[in-house]
């Protein structure tokens, strides 16, 4: 069943049901959106940055948007770009792409303008909608760009002017038909294009069909048993497959979810307090701020309405076990559950702990729902149990291709359906898998494999320490050497010599031979850059006394 089906049977059955809920504290000027489009959006004067959306209106703006398509001759299979911060208009303009028959291509907001255009080269992007926000760096390549392509601006009401390179604006789409388009879906219809991290150079255009995007609102669902009585807070950037296939699982349920602009602690606790939240996801360093906010007394979780919370969940990246048994030492009852995933599979889901399992926190869990998986050798063969190798999946989620890259597509999928994920782990006795790190980041010290997530876990321990990543410097004598780079909590005091002690408890060859202490970059779905760290420390001569935080 394409994707596109759920979204007009929610329409049908609740037609006047509240879908989404935008949530901006941070906007300055609250009349900003009032085109004649928007009016059956409900906006207060009580909470001006608050709009919100009946799964009709919905419906009926994605029907839009694909008549509007369909009138600029976008065919079946041609791809429609998506460069826009997240916002209200985000997923209709999203779902009018599919209704269309085209497949939707999500750019990442934090492109640069070389990125942009090369990413709209690669999946040979026919229209692009993009944000005010992306003004600056699209006219740094508009004379490429507009070349046999179609822009539409999603500008604001006030009288700005529309770029010249663009068709016009968005709020256009108000002058086409509401009703259904009439164009037919099957699952083996293309849907999407992802595109990869680009953490070690340009990203891989990733490409699905509508089976691999309706199987993971199923697995969403069935992991996290959402009702129509759910509400979900949505904060990570909807263009990641993370963001959007956890939605899905309110797509499914046709329940009602808010998309928060803002990550402080602040604004994540007065989202979930005032709109009723049950579920919410977070990366981890957004759970980080939140407790450690907690712990200085900055914010009381008293003063909330947190009652009706019933999961919180982590996904993109490995998670500390200090910072579950932080989380659940100020909310005893509530659910949690750590996701592993990625684009290829479709986002998170693939691999999942179980909200049942809580005791095995620390470990990325057992096969999602729909999923097989399996650890391999450099050979591709099984290891045995316990033993270290790359984790493979297969399922209804994984990609078709790396999209015009043969050789990579022929790299990472099997014959068989099977995809290496590019993911080093173990299983245990009992089943349960574990994340030992990405493949190019183990650290070959001396002879041997350092995993960074291992030590990065046991140095999370530190009360200390806020954020930590682990990578290998070269050395002359061992090859490589494990790095820390630590940050250091807001009012706390740290020195190389104390966190040399606290390694005593690791095995010698695991412990880091240096540290620095610095910020700890991470993109916007909360993964470690560690290629940037490499970069910006691959000369670092850092002095033992000489690094405190």
């Amino acid at each position: 069943m394409p994707i596109t089906e759920l979204l007009e049977r929610n329409a049908r059955e609740y037609p006047d049901d509240v879908a989404l809920v935008a949530l901006n504290p941070g906007m300055k000027d609250p009349r900003r959106i009032s085109w004649k489009e928007f009016d059956l959006i409900q906006q207060t004067k009580e909470q001006p940055y608050r709009r919100e959306l009946t799964w009709r209106t919905f419906n009926e703006k994605a029907n839009r948007v694909a008549h509007m398509l369909r009138a600029r001759d976008v065919k079946q299979g041609d791809k429609v770009g998506i460069l826009m911060m997240n916002c209200l208009e985000w997923l209709p303009i999203y779902f009018g792409i599919l209704k269309s028959g085209a497949i939707a291509v999500p750019l990442n907001f934090r492109y640069s303008s070389d990125e942009i255009e090369y990413c709209v080269d690669l999946a040979d992007v026919s229209v692009l909608f993009f944000g005010v926000e992306f003004v600056k760096r699209l006219d740094q390549i508009a004379e490429t760009i507009q070349k046999n392509r179609l822009l539409f601006y999603i500008g604001d009401c006030n009288g700005d002017s529309c770029p010249w390179y663009a068709e016009g604006y968005y709020r256009e789409v108000a002058d086409y038909p509401s009703c259904d388009p009439g164009v037919k879906l099957t699952d083996d219809d293309y849907g999407a294009i992802y595109f990869s991290s680009g953490t070690t150079g340009f990203p891989k255009a990733i490409l699905h069909k509508h089976r691999s995007l309706t199987h993971s609102a199923r697995c969403e669902q069935n992991h996290h048993g959402q009702t129509r009585d759910d509400v979900f807070l949505c904060i990570p950037p909807l263009y990641h497959t993370g963001a959007k296939m956890h939605w899905f699982g309110s797509l499914l349920s046709g329940s009602k979810a808010v998309l928060l602009t803002g990550t402080s602690p602040e604004m994540i606790m007065q989202a979930l307090s005032d709109e009723k939240c049950t579920i919410v996801w977070l990366l981890v360093p957004w759970a980080q701020d939140i407790l450690d906010a907690f712990d200085r007394g900055d914010i009381d979780p008293k003063n909330y309405t947190l009652g009706q919370l019933r999961l919180m969940h982590i996904g993109a990246q490995p998670v500390p076990k200090s910072l579950v048994r932080r989380w659940l030492s100020y909310f005893p009852d509530h659910q949690y559950d750590t996701n592993y995933g990625l684009s290829e599979a479709i986002g998170p889901g693939c691999v999942h702990l179980g909200v049942e399992n809580v005791d095995h926190v620390g470990s990325i869990g057992v096969a999602g729902y729909g999923w097989e998986c399996k650890i391999l050798d450099e050979d591709h063969h099984e290891v045995k149990q316990g033993e270290v190798g790359e984790l493979a999946v297969r399922g209804p989620g994984v990609m078709e291709e790396y999209y015009k890259n043969p050789e990579a597509t022929a790299e990472t999928l099997s014959p068989d359906g099977w995809l290496y994920t590019g993911d080093m782990a173990k299983q245990d006795e009992q089943g349960f898998y574990y994340l030992v790190d990405r493949k190019k980041d183990v650290i070959i010290s001396g002879g041997e494999n350092l995993y960074p997530v291992q030590i990065e876990d046991f140095l999370h321990k530190n009360n200390a320490i806020k954020d930590v990543a682990v990578i290998g410097l070269p050395d002359q004598r061992l090859g490589e050497i494990a790095t820390a780079i630590v940050e250091v909590k807001e009012g706390y005091h740290c020195t190389e010599y104390q966190l040399s002690e606290f390694c005593q408890d690791l095995p010698k060859y695991k412990r880091p031979r240096k540290y620095i202490f610095a910020p700890v970059p991470r993109n916007a779905t909360g993964k470690i850059e560690k290629p940037l760290l490499r970069e910006m420390y691959g000369g670092a001569n850092i002095v033992a006394g000489e690094n405190e935080g």
